[in-house]
């Protein structure tokens, strides 16, 4: 009993494995960088903020940026901007533009 147990719940484990979004399936820069015209006039063309309460988001990590989108998108997290934005967007269009904004290069330099 107990080594049919084991194996329906090893059973289970690997369906709801394969049957799950894969979390380091990227998306595609290049065509998040096309989509994200409707970013530029709060996040700026390249990631970098341009208004005070917008983040950047330029080499912020992939997952947490796809995360975040998916979170307005559900209502899950509220930003009058940004919940209506992010209402349109597909799950490829998410991990497009979490690609994009990801792949940007940031460099810190500390004071001196």
């Amino acid at each position: 009993m107990r080594r049919r147990a084991a194996w329906a719940a090893s059973f289970v484990f690997l369906l709801l494995a394969l049957l799950a979004p894969r979390a380091g399936q990227a998306g595609d820069a290049r065509k998040g960088r096309a989509r994200a015209d409707a970013c530029t006039a709060c996040h700026g063309p390249t990631g970098l903020s341009q208004v005070p309460d917008a983040p950047h988001l330029a080499g912020q990590p992939e997952m947490y940026l796809a995360q975040e989108l998916k979170a307005y998108r559900s209502g899950k997290r509220a930003h009058e901007a940004m919940s209506l934005v992010a209402k349109g967007l597909s799950d490829e269009d998410i991990a497009d533009l979490a690609a994009w904004f990801s792949s940007i290069a940031i460099r810190a330099e500390a004071p001196k």
